[in-house]
């Protein structure tokens, strides 16, 4: 005994134990998974995105939900639609008549008297002008007096003023009955009725009181979207986006574009100077013909449906895109090769 303690002697369990080979395998799994972890974080690409929700619009102003006004004011007679009717440009939509029924008949009786005035005043304009040349000739033969030829100037004027007058007058009754001949509100284009406001018959509306609403048909669709303060200096015009229409099955991959299922592509056209009162910036999307692959059909995608959208930015690597969003930096400025790239 040389007083050294032999643990395989003294510890005769200990040494027993043995390293199960599950272990083993676990161990070179975990380590391989994290140097693959590392290896896709240092080199993997991630395209940065800034994401926001918003509506399927229309470009054009003139493409947008519209207003059908009353023209004059008086009851609905009667409608010539429903709710969801197509009608074409010029289709009657509703009748509107005046409180007093023989309005039109009144107008019209005004109308021949004013015609009839100014005829008067046309006819008395050209005798009083063969009296002032008559005048003319007598005075410049000395068989008449200046006095008397002043005063037939001065009557061809006075007719003259009362000619303008009978023939603004007859223009103003001719205003009057264009307007309250417009009874029949009509359709402006082609497209839809949205929805009737107004009441059944006998219903009484004013000139301009809103009694439908139409959407017109072929109308340039639009996505607007609202998107963070933080990166909205980071979207240009022209940037490429990334469309999930509401009720269109998709599957998204915000890092990777090219391998997004059911997703459509859209192009950035306009950027909001000013944010609304929620702080955040709205951008106009339209549909990207270089594509190849056109929005769904209106009939799936109509004005009015939600929309989410990716305006795709720089592209970088996944572990730095770890590190922004855990740090809560904003995205990377797109540089001139990645925009090219996209």
């Amino acid at each position: 005994m040389t007083g050294r303690i032999s643990y395989p002697e003294q510890f005769k369990t200990l040494a027993a134990q043995r390293v199960p080979s599950v272990m083993k395998a676990f161990a070179w799994m975990l380590t391989v998974a994290i140097l693959a972890a590392g290896l896709f974080l240092v080199f993997a690409p991630w395209v940065q995105t800034t994401s926001g929700f918003g509506t399927v619009t229309a470009l054009n102003p003139n493409d947008r939900l519209q207003e059908v006004n009353a023209l004059v004011s008086g009851r609905i007679q009667e409608w010539y639609v429903r709710d969801g009717v197509h009608v074409t440009v010029g289709d009657p939509i509703v009748r509107i008549a005046d409180l007093d029924p023989r309005l039109l008949e009144r107008l019209n009786a005004e109308r021949d008297q004013v015609v009839a005035k100014l005829r008067a005043a046309e006819t008395a304009q050209q005798t009083a002008e063969i009296d002032l040349e008559r005048s003319r000739s007598l005075f410049e033969d000395g068989l008449s007096s200046r006095r008397e030829y002043e005063q037939a100037r001065i009557r061809v004027e006075e007719l003259r003023a009362r000619v303008a007058e009978a023939a603004a007058e007859l223009t103003r009754v001719d205003v009057n009955l264009t307007r309250q001949s417009e009874q029949i509100v009509r359709a402006p284009r082609d497209g839809v009725i949205l929805r009737v406001f107004a009441g059944d018959a006998a219903t009484f509306v004013r000139a301009g009181d809103v009694v439908a609403t139409f959407v017109p048909d072929n109308a340039s669709r639009a996505v607007e979207l609202y998107i963070d303060g933080r990166d909205v200096a980071l979207v240009r015009p022209g940037a490429n986006v990334r469309l999930q229409f509401e009720g269109w099955p998709a599957i998204q991959f915000s890092g990777w574009p090219s391998v997004a299922v059911g997703t459509f592509s859209g192009e950035v056209v306009a950027v909001d100077p000013s944010a609304d009162s929620n702080g955040r910036f709205r951008i106009l999307v339209t549909e990207d013909a270089s594509a190849g692959i056109p929005w769904p059909d209106q009939q799936f995608v109509r004005f009015g449906s939600t929309a989410r959208g990716w305006v795709l930015l720089d592209t970088v690597k996944v572990g730095y895109e770890l590190w922004r969003r855990l740090n809560n930096f904003p995205a990377r400025l797109p540089t001139r090769s990645s925009q090219a790239g996209l």
